[in-house]
């Protein structure tokens, strides 16, 4: 799943709590932002799991507003090994 996230999102521990999420759900990929400030997340695991980040990607951590949510599923061949912050 790709996703893009608008909104206050940055400087808010929004990349850490998604990969918290993440870690906690057994989801494999990155999250990072962006330069336009938005918070960009790609993660991979069984479409059900990937619907619960994606319904907290919605929300966010507390100090966070979510203005818009925009996420696809990709097929992919990219594997990873854990669900890391990649630099902006």
């Amino acid at each position: 799943m790709h996703c893009h996230v608008e909104g206050l999102v940055q400087g808010v521990f929004f990349r850490a709590e998604t990969r918290a999420q993440a870690h906690s759900l057994g989801l494999t990929g990155w999250v990072r932002n962006l330069p336009d400030g938005r918070v960009e997340v790609w993660a991979c695991g069984a479409p059900g799991t990937l619907d619960k980040l994606r319904s907290w990607l919605r929300r966010g951590p507390p100090q966070a507003r979510v203005d818009k949510l925009y996420c696809r599923n990709l097929p992919t061949g990219e594997r990873h090994a854990d669900f890391q912050i990649r630099p902006g």
